[in-house]
């Protein structure tokens, strides 16, 4: 930090320490009067004033009129005085609006010690609404009572709260200042209901898992380990639901799934938080197939019901959300945007030198399952702007998804991908116990060899299988990129009310 800025820092510190005393002052010399807003415990009849401006009806000249009367809450927001007339702006969860408060109207006394109000400050109204000579519809207010007395001045109006860093550190001054922040997180609330409501529509029912697991399973991730005292044994917070919903479709239920948070022990960046929200969902006697048809569904009905339409703009891209989407395997992907054909290859060598001559560098296990994931990440991810199905995974990067029956080196998986980014994951789930325990062997080994990401076995799991599922379908969605993508917003940490920051020192 510059000279020059520290300097400035300090000034803003001293007058905001200087504010905060005279507004500390003011709410002294309430209490002394006993009227300490602190005191006040709730506030009756509340309208919003979103209801307020729709309901209000304009009186038809000539016709009788009797004044809308209205009881509303809110913060202080502006305040642009006329002598013995104020216009204000109050605030509440669904905007803004204008109230007149005037001498004549509230009585000396009140008028007064509103004067006194400062911004940030939490008010009680009752009023009659109007609309003004410029036509906005306003409260003549007839009571006003101090809720809650704003200690901190809120950011100054032009300049606001910019800094980003500070604006998720502090959320809610965030959501008070930017209103267009508090649009998101209701679009948010939204979405997840929405969710919730199209699956429950189609017969799923909602359960709930182990969020602390003895085996950390159902995705290649590293966790966070805590230690429970009572049984002394280590413990992992989850990194997905998928062994325990699927040991539901073995106890008999057929339709099963899950919202709740993950937890991820890897990198953050504008995809990623160590904690975040997905769903995953099973249905028993299908298959891969049936979670795309389900997939696009969903997806395309939530964009109609949240952004109107399934044509969408997501950071200056035009995305069509109108199904059918695209469907490829991954080998064929590759081949599409690099030349390069796997299905050429059959050794662990072939491949890597396949991979080699279009540039791409393999490190950690290559193998020809790993090698072809890898290349697909490098060169084709990006590439997938409208939504895309890609299917057909290698074996080696899918330890729970059943085998193709034409080409066992694959396996019935998909994910899918618009705007460059993966949205879902969803398998044929393997329900062979014995496969099972091999897969799991291959992930120890794997695991043994340094990749800290692979599968532990889980032999509880493994004898849940061997009393039989049926053939299953599973999908899992990350909920927050999807409402990063039906918001329009940049970063996750734009849809997290409160995402992981480092403490300040």
């Amino acid at each position: 930090m510059s000279e020059e800025n520290i300097n400035n820092s300090q000034v803003e510190e001293q007058d905001l320490n200087e504010l905060m005393k005279i507004r500390r002052a003011k709410l002294q010399e309430l209490q002394e009067k006993g009227k300490d807003p602190f005191q006040i415990v709730k506030f009756d009849n509340r309208d919003n004033s979103k209801d307020i401006k729709e309901k209000f009806v304009d009186p038809v000249e000539g016709e009788e009129y009797e004044p809308m009367a209205v009881s509303i809450a809110g913060r202080l927001m502006s305040k642009r005085g006329h002598g013995k007339a104020t216009f204000c702006d109050l605030q509440d969860m669904y905007g803004r609006i204008q109230i007149y408060v005037k001498l004549d109207e509230v009585g000396a006394e009140a008028y007064e010690e509103f004067k006194k109000y400062d911004l940030g400050d939490i008010l009680g109204i009752t009023g009659t609404v109007f609309k003004t000579h410029m036509g906005e519809i306003s409260i003549k207010v007839k009571t006003i009572e101090l809720l809650s007395k704003s200690l901190r001045p809120l950011p100054e109006k032009y300049h606001g709260l910019k800094d980003m860093d500070l604006r998720y550190r502090q959320r809610y001054v965030d959501l008070i200042v930017n209103s267009e922040v508090k649009d998101t997180f209701i679009a948010r609330s939204k979405i997840i209901t929405g969710i919730r409501s199209y699956l429950n529509s189609k017969g799923y029912l909602e359960v709930e898992t182990p969020i602390l697991n003895t085996i950390p399973g159902g995705a290649a991730a590293r966790p966070f380990v805590t230690h429970h005292n009572t049984l002394d044994i280590d413990m992992y917070l989850r990194i997905a639901p998928e062994l325990y919903l699927k040991r539901l479709i073995v106890g008999g239920f057929d339709k099963v799934y899950e919202m709740g948070r993950l937890f991820r022990n890897e990198g953050m960046d504008i995809k990623h938080n160590p904690e975040f929200t997905t769903f995953e969902l099973y249905s028993a006697y299908e298959d891969y197939n049936d979670m795309m048809d389900l997939t696009e569904d969903l997806i395309s009905t939530l964009a109609k019901d949240v952004c109107g339409d399934t044509k969408i703009n997501y950071q200056g891209t035009d995305i069509d959300l109108t199904p059918p989407w695209k469907r490829i395997t991954m080998i064929d992907a590759i081949k599409e945007v690099t030349g390069a054909d796997f299905n050429t290859t059959n050794t662990d060598e072939e491949a890597l030198a396949l991979a080699k001559s279009i540039g791409v560098e393999i490190e950690g296990f290559p193998v020809r399952g790993h090698i072809i994931n890898e290349v697909f990440e490098a060169k084709v991810e990006e590439t997938l702007i409208q939504p895309t199905f890609i299917m057909d995974y290698p074996v080696e990067v899918s330890p729970l998804t059943k085998k193709k029956p034409s080409d066992p080196r694959l396996v019935e998986r998909f994910e899918l991908f618009i705007g460059g980014r993966e949205y879902a994951n969803a398998y044929s789930e393997l329900n062979d116990p014995i496969d099972q325990q091999e897969r799991f062997m291959m992930q120890m080994a794997e695991r043994e060899a340094g990749n800290d990401e692979a599968n532990m076995i889980d032999e509880d799991f493994v004898q849940a299988l061997e009393y039989g599922m049926p053939p299953t379908g599973g999908l899992g969605v990350g909920v927050d990129r999807l409402i990063m993508l039906l918001t329009n917003s940049y970063s996750i940490r734009d849809v997290l009310l409160f995402p992981t920051m480092k403490p300040l020192a």
